[in-house]
């Protein structure tokens, strides 16, 4: 799959979210970094944008931002990116972990880092939908929503993993 085809399956397809887990770690890398760069890009300009409007009443600290300038942006733009990377792949582990709770209560063969590849999509489209909402609604119920919806479209993506194996019996 590529990037397009992850971030297309991420949106509306349990089935493929639960086949990520046999793909290569790198590709889905390459897909998280390439989703928290547009997540930086897009936050880096709406700094840019609040800093004029939110500062327009205050002349000295809009003069003092203007001539650091050059020290300021790239400095909130390497800040930002780091941040939102650690944030992010934290998410994304919290989140696998229930994701392989969901997998041994389904009895579903997988390991936690199936469920890592599987959470990195799932996360997606729950992480846009909180960022969008940041717009108007500035509240801790967004975060407990998008956060039921991605442990929703975990169980979701569970039921797909290949059922395990019977127990054997000791004698």
């Amino acid at each position: 799959m590529n990037l397009y085809q992850l971030f297309k399956s991420s949106f509306m397809e349990p089935k493929k979210r639960a086949a990520v887990r046999i793909m290569p770690i790198g590709r889905i890398l390459k897909f998280v970094f390439l989703f928290i760069t547009l997540l930086s890009i897009l936050s880096f300009i709406e700094f840019q944008l609040g800093i004029g409007s939110s500062s327009s009443d205050l002349e000295g600290l809009l003069q003092f931002i203007e001539e650091i300038d050059w020290l300021l942006y790239p400095f909130a733009l390497v800040f930002l990116f780091v941040s939102t990377t650690l944030y992010h792949f934290i998410k994304i582990s919290v989140f696998a972990a229930f994701g392989y709770g969901f997998l041994v209560l389904l009895k579903r063969r997988g390991e936690y880092r199936h469920m890592w590849r599987t959470t990195a999509l799932a996360v997606t489209v729950p992480t846009i939908a909180a960022y969008v909402a940041s717009f108007w609604v500035n509240s801790l119920w967004v975060s407990f929503i998008t956060s039921l919806w991605t442990l929703f479209l975990l169980y979701s993506a569970a039921r797909f993993y290949p059922k395990a194996p019977p127990a054997k019996k000791t004698r």
